[in-house]
C-alpha cells in the first residue's frame, strides 16, 4: 500500500466517528437559511477537515441571501468565508496543517493545495460547498485556507483575522505606503473593516483619522479604537464639516466600507486634487455602478478597490497576531453580538439592519 492509499485509509477510519455536521444552508435567495444535518465527505487531496468554533458574519454572504451577487447557480449550498477551528483530519498531500492545529480560516488564498470545491449529502441530496465554508460544526476546507495560528489567541478573536481584519486593516497597512503624519484618512462606514481601517491608521502613525458614519454608538466605537474626528454623515452640515477638516483641500486618503455605491462617490470626491487616493473594500450589489467626474481624474484624483487588503495571509496573520498579543490590536473590542447557529437568521436580520459591530456564530 503506498502513502497515498494510507492516508486515504487514515482519512476515512479518523472520519467514522464524525460522519455528521450541522450546517446552515442556502436553499433559495430572499429565504432564511435552513439549518440541518449533513454527511461529511471523504476528504480529497489539498483538503482539511477543521472542527469549526467561530465564524464571523459578512456582508458578502448577506448579498448572496439576498441574491445580490447575480444569479446563483450552485444553490443549494453552504455559506461563511471567516472562522476559526481546529484541525480534525486531513487529506493526501496536505502538509501545511496537522490535527490539533489551530487554524484561521479565511477566503484569501494562501500556500498549500487547492482542494477545490466539496459536496456534503443529506439523505440523497447534494449541498455544494465551495473550497471555503464556515457556516457548519465541522468544515472541509481548502488547504490553502488554513493558516496555523498561536493557540494562546482565543477562538473569536482569531476568526476576525479570516477576513475584516486582513481586509480592513490591509488596504491600510499593504496598500496605502505612505500614511504617515502627517497624513489624513477619512474612513466611510464603521463595521468591522472600518473599524480595522481605522486600527492600521493608528499603527502606521496617521495623525488625522476621521471617522464618518450615521450613528453615535459606531462613532463613539471609533473613538475607542482611534479616531482624532467623528463626523456624522446624516448632518446638513457634513460637507462644511469635511472641508474644514482639511482647510478645504480634501484628504489625503479615504476607505470606503459601507457597499453603497453614493458613499463610495462621496468618498472619492473627499480626497485631495493630485494624489489624493479612495479605495474602496466593499461591492455593491451586481448591476450597480459608480459615477466620477472625469476632470477629478485629470486632477489626479484616484480611486481604486481593494482585494482582500493585498494580505498575504501565512505572512500578515502572524503579525495581526503579534500585533494583538502585545495589545496593539484590540479585537476583543470589535466583537460586538454573539449567536449560535440555530439562531443564524436571528443574527443576519440584525448585521442587515447595521445594529453592532463585528457578529460572531459560536460553532461549539
Amino acid at each position: 500500500m503506498n502513502d497515498q492509499d494510507c492516508q486515504k485509509k487514515l482519512t476515512r477510519a479518523s472520519q467514522e466517528n464524525i460522519l455528521i455536521t450541522k450546517a446552515a444552508i442556502l436553499e433559495q435567495v430572499n429565504q432564511p437559511l435552513r439549518v440541518a444535518n449533513l454527511k461529511i465527505p471523504v476528504l480529497g487531496p489539498g483538503q482539511v477537515l477543521v472542527d469549526m468554533k467561530w465564524s464571523g458574519l459578512c456582508r458578502s454572504q448577506l448579498m448572496e441571501m439576498q441574491g445580490a451577487r447575480g444569479p446563483d447557480k450552485y444553490l443549494p449550498h453552504l455559506l461563511g468565508h471567516e472562522g476559526a477551528g481546529v484541525v480534525k483530519d486531513i487529506g493526501a498531500s496536505v502538509s501545511k496543517v496537522s490535527p490539533g492545529d489551530h487554524v484561521v480560516i479565511t477566503w484569501i488564498k494562501g500556500s498549500g493545495l487547492e482542494g477545490g470545491s466539496t459536496s456534503y449529502l443529506e439523505g440523497s441530496s447534494s449541498v455544494s460547498a465551495g473550497p471555503v465554508t464556515t457556516f457548519s460544526s465541522y468544515a472541509v476546507i481548502s488547504e490553502n485556507r488554513c493558516i496555523p495560528f498561536d493557540k494562546s489567541v482565543p477562538m473569536d478573536v482569531a476568526s476576525l483575522l479570516g477576513c475584516a481584519v486582513p481586509t480592513g486593516a490591509g488596504i491600510v497597512m499593504n496598500e496605502i505606503k505612505n500614511l504617515t503624519q502627517p497624513s489624513s484618512i477619512a474612513i466611510w462606514g464603521i463595521g468591522g473593516v472600518g473599524l480595522c481601517a481605522i486600527v492600521g491608521a493608528v499603527l502606521t502613525g496617521c495623525e488625522q483619522i476621521v471617522a464618518i458614519d450615521i450613528t453615535d454608538e459606531k462613532l463613539e466605537m471609533a473613538r475607542s479604537f482611534g479616531s482624532t474626528n467623528l463626523v456624522r454623515a446624516d448632518q446638513k452640515d457634513f460637507d462644511d464639516q469635511l472641508l474644514s477638516m482639511t482647510n478645504g483641500v480634501g484628504f489625503d486618503f479615504a476607505v470606503e466600507a459601507t457597499g453603497n455605491v453614493e458613499v463610495v462617490e462621496r468618498a472619492f470626491e473627499s480626497v485631495r486634487d493630485f494624489g489624493g487616493l479612495c479605495i474602496f473594500a466593499s461591492h455593491p450589489p451586481v448591476g450597480h455602478k459608480i459615477s466620477v467626474e472625469p476632470h477629478a481624474l485629470i486632477r489626479g484624483k484616484q480611486i481604486r478597490g481593494s482585494w482582500g487588503g493585498s494580505t498575504n495571509p501565512d505572512k500578515d496573520i502572524p503579525k495581526f497576531v503579534d500585533l494583538y498579543l502585545s495589545g496593539r490590536l484590540p479585537l476583543d473590542k470589535l466583537i460586538s453580538h454573539r449567536f449560535k447557529l440555530d439562531q443564524i437568521n436571528q443574527a443576519f436580520k440584525q448585521f442587515n439592519e447595521g445594529r453592532g459591530q463585528r457578529i460572531l456564530l459560536d460553532l461549539n
